[in-house]
């Protein structure tokens, strides 16, 4: 990896053994960096803060080696990265503003696509992920990781059917707790459709009645002005001298007719002339029929205008005209319909939530019995892996219950509670002794002993689930002495099949490293390329001694990492 302007890092390279890197250093030098550099790498959070004051920017960059075929590159090359000769190129800029960018293989990417290839590059543990295993269900969730698909097959299906339990229970709370709600909301949707088909209004009524009532209301004035208008047109028989327009238009028509012949053009005027006259019989004729048609019947007016009174009261209570009426009648319709249906559709969901609650109960047992079967061997290679970190009597188990619950699933003749991930309660317990009684790590461990119970979980983790990388942020925290020389023996061994990198203050872990990288700071305070080095003969008995006894020339201290040195080698 290359670290620039992060924490108190300037601008430094970190190269990483196949096997098994310590990295060490003065407190504050920076090595916790390394970590999180690496879980920048990974998709972790971008803090503005981790950029170095000064700076506009943090980049970490780093180089993977990959194999064809993995799924950590299939999912490289679907995101659209390039495998450049089987090493995969990851880097991640933070702005100072709090910007975040990810680039992989050449590509910018999503910060969510370094997050998914995370678990299957690297497992990172730290103190924070000690004191997350003393959560109860951090312990079920390694129980469940180590037990593979015995747990998660039934696991998957006891999810489908609790997601679906919770969908009918949600649906059926509703119905009922809203019963007198919905009730209330039917009468108003009866009660409005019966005032409309009281009614009964057509599509259009409304515009035609106003048309109508315009008419009917104004019947002298318009049969006055048809009748002057036919007179205009056709003449008035009481008036037989009196002039008229289809007479002035046929007099034309005649002077014209005699001389058509001598000239085109006057022919055509002629026909149109003769066209007029048509058209002047068509209006007078259809003005004569709508005089005598035209009624002033006040019956009707007083009729349409009670059927208009009719028509608005309903447009002021369900829409703005008739259509918006029709319109809300046939949605309420539908509406009440499915409100009528509650009382059948609480007996079709009780009887749905009665049978996935059997279901779930059946599916609850077979998690149970996969996780107590697991639960034996994870404790008995857990307690195996402690014998080899200096806890040779110790014994670890997981207690597995259930919490009793009326409202529950029933699981072996008893209601019990349940959640999302089953009925079962998982914690791991401790006996560090011989006749001492087993009992919660959060209460039973020490600090020594819980860094030591955690790094063999992540042991037998290897074996099962393995990834290529693990990270250990000062997970020795708490321990010396033999207990120190066991677990470097211990991380040396896990480094023969995975590459491991310790962040330690343990001068006993160190020794046991493949390579050790000091981490040390120029005297302004920074981290510079030349800040975090490859230690080797000389130097590295140095640094083991500062560790050993802050003092890098002490002959006792250099004694004493001399030999931890030759006891890694024989112990390699």
């Amino acid at each position: 990896m290359r670290i620039r302007s992060l924490g108190v890092i300037d601008d430094a390279v970190v190269e990483l053994s196949p096997g098994f890197t310590a990295v060490t250093g003065e407190t504050g030098a920076g090595k916790t960096m390394v970590v999180t550099s690496l879980g920048l790498l990974l998709g972790g959070r971008a803090d503005p803060a981790l950029v170095r004051i000064g700076a506009e920017k943090a980049v970490v960059e780093g180089r993977i080696s990959v194999s064809a075929g993995d799924s950590v590159v299939v999912r490289a090359e679907e995101a659209g990265a390039e495998i450049d000769d089987g090493a995969l190129l990851i880097s991640r800029t933070v702005s100072a503003e709090g910007r975040s960018r990810a680039h992989l293989g050449g590509r910018s990417v999503p910060v969510g696509v370094l997050a998914e290839l995370a678990d299957e590059l690297v497992a990172v543990h730290g103190q924070t992920d000690q004191q997350g295993l003393l959560k109860l269900n951090r312990q079920r969730q390694a129980l469940d990781r180590y037990a593979g698909d015995a747990v998660a097959v039934p696991l998957a299906k006891y999810t489908e059917a609790y997601r679906r339990l919770r969908a009918v229970s949600v649906e059926l709370d509703e119905i009922v707790t809203r019963a007198r709600e919905r009730a209330q909301e039917a009468d108003m949707l009866r009660y409005g459709l019966d005032e409309i088909a009281g009614v009964e209004p057509r599509a259009g009524e409304d515009v035609e009645l106003a048309e109508e009532a315009e008419r009917l209301g104004h019947a002298e004035a318009l049969s006055s002005a048809a009748t002057a208008a036919h007179a205009a047109l056709a003449g008035n028989p009481e008036d037989p001298e009196g002039i008229d327009a289809a007479t002035l238009v046929a007099g034309a028509q005649r002077a014209l007719e005699a001389v058509r012949s001598h000239d085109p053009a006057l022919a055509a005027l002629t026909d149109r002339i003769g066209e007029i006259g048509i058209l002047l019989g068509d209006v007078a004729g259809e003005l004569a029929g709508y005089a005598d048609d035209l009624d002033a019947d006040p019956l009707r007016l007083a009729a349409v205008e009670e059927r208009r009174a009719a028509l608005t009261a309903l447009t002021r209570k369900y829409g703005d005209d008739v259509a918006s009426v029709l319109a809300w009648a046939e949605q309420s319709a539908a509406r009440l319909t499915q409100l009528d249906g509650d009382d059948e559709r609480i007996d079709e969901l009780t009887a749905e939530r009665d049978a996935l609650r059997a279901e779930l109960g059946g599916l609850a047992q077979a998690l149970t019995d996969a996780r107590t079967d697991a639960a034996e061997r994870f404790a008995a290679a857990v307690t195996a892996e402690l014998a080899s970190l200096a806890m040779p009597h110790a014994r670890v188990s997981f207690a597995l219950r259930q919490t009793e619950d009326p409202d529950g699933v029933e699981v072996g003749g008893r209601a019990v509670a349940y959640g999302s991930a089953g009925v079962d309660e998982v914690e791991l317990l401790l006996a560090p002794h011989p006749g001492a009684p087993a009992r919660p790590i959060a209460k039973g461990a020490s600090g020594g002993e819980l860094s030591r119970v955690m790094l063999a979980v992540e042991v037998v983790f290897a074996g099962t689930d393995p990834v290529p990388t693990y990270l250990f942020d000062e997970v020795d925290a708490g321990v010396g002495g033999k207990a120190a020389v066991e677990i470097g023996r211990r991380l040396a061994r896990l480094a023969k099949t995975a590459q491991v990198v310790v962040v330690t203050h343990l001068p006993q872990v160190a020794a046991f490293a493949d390579r050790q990288l000091l981490v040390e700071k120029t005297n302004d305070g920074s981290v510079t390329r030349s800040g975090v080095k490859v230690l080797e003969g000389e130097e590295r008995v140095r640094e083991l001694s500062r560790m050993l006894a802050g003092q890098e020339d002490s002959e006792t201290a250099r004694a004493h990492a001399e030999e931890l040195l030759a006891t890694a080698r024989a112990d390699a």
